[in-house]
C-alpha cells in the first residue's frame, strides 16, 4: 500500500507541481493566454482552473483525491486477489478428504490464495476436536477475514464526505473575499465581485468532482466486498457439510 501512495503522490506532484510557476507567469502572459484559449488541451484547461481556484483549498482537495484513490486502488487490488473460485475449492477439498484425509485437504487450502481457503484451513485444523469445534473456528475466522476485507474503507468514505465540504468552505471564503472587495471599492460592479465568486464556484466544482470519483470507487469496493462475503458464507456451509459427511 505504501508503494501505491508513493506512486499517486508523485503523479500529483507531476500534474500540479508547476502550479506556482504558472501563477507567476500568468501576470506576464495575460494577452497570450487570451489568444490561445481556443487551442488549450483538457490538461491545460484543468491546470488553469485549478490555479484560479486558489492553491490552499484546491491543494487540500487534491490531497483528498490522491489519498482516496490510493486507498481505493489498494482495496481493489486486494479484493481481486482475494477472489476465489469457491466451487472449485470445495470440489478440491472434497476430493482431498476422500483420498487423503484432513491433511491432504489442508494442503489444498495452503496452496490456494484468498480468505475462503484460509477459513477452510482453520476449520480443517480443528477437525480433530469435532465438527462443532471446526464450525466455530470457521465462523470466528470468517469474522476476522471480513474485517480484513473492509479495512480502510471508512477512510475512503471520509474523503468522499470531506472533499465537497472543503469545496463549500472555499466557496464561503470566496464569497467573503467578494464582499470585502465590495466594501473596499464602495461599489457593486461585476468586475469587483467576479474574482471572489469565480474562486468560490471553482472550489465547489472541484470538491464535487473529487467526491463523485471517489464515490464510484467506493460503491464498486462495497459491492466487491459483499460478493466475497456471500461466497465465504456459502462456502463455509459447504465445508461444514463436507466435514459432517466425511466424519461418518
Amino acid at each position: 500500500m505504501k508503494r501505491v501512495f508513493t506512486i499517486l503522490a508523485i503523479t500529483g506532484l507531476l500534474l500540479f507541481g508547476a502550479a506556482p510557476k504558472a501563477i507567476a507567469q500568468d501576470a506576464a502572459k495575460t494577452e497570450q493566454v487570451a489568444d490561445a484559449t481556443e487551442s488549450k488541451t483538457f490538461h491545460q484547461e484543468l491546470k488553469q482552473r485549478f490555479i484560479e481556484g486558489g492553491p490552499f483549498f484546491m491543494g487540500i482537495v487534491l490531497v483528498a483525491l490522491i489519498l482516496g484513490l490510493a486507498i481505493a486502488i489498494e482495496r481493489i487490488i486486494y479484493l481481486n486477489m482475494a477472489t476465489t473460485n469457491t466451487k472449485k475449492l470445495v470440489s478440491s477439498v472434497d476430493d482431498a478428504l476422500a483420498s487423503g484425509g484432513v491433511e491432504a485437504a489442508k494442503e489444498v487450502c495452503r496452496n490456494t490464495k484468498g480468505p475462503v481457503a484460509s477459513i477452510f484451513y482453520q476449520g480443517l485444523d480443528r477437525m480433530d476436536e469435532g465438527v462443532e469445534a471446526a464450525e466455530k473456528a470457521v465462523v470466528g475466522y470468517g469474522g476476522v477475514q471480513m474485517g480484513l476485507l473492509e479495512k480502510n474503507i471508512s477512510w475512503l468514505s471520509l474523503f468522499i464526505a470531506l472533499a465537497p465540504m472543503l469545496g463549500f468552505m472555499g466557496t464561503v471564503i470566496g464569497m467573503i473575499d467578494a464582499f470585502d472587495s465590495i466594501q473596499a471599492a464602495g461599489d457593486i460592479s461585476p468586475t469587483v465581485v467576479a474574482g471572489g465568486i469565480k474562486v468560490a464556484l471553482l472550489t465547489t466544482v472541484f470538491g464535487l468532482v473529487v467526491a463523485i470519483i471517489l464515490q464510484i470507487f467506493y460503491n464498486y469496493i462495497i459491492s466487491k466486498v459483499d460478493s466475497i462475503v456471500n461466497n465465504m458464507e456459502d462456502a463455509s456451509i459447504s465445508l461444514v457439510d463436507l466435514l459432517v459427511r466425511h466424519k461418518k
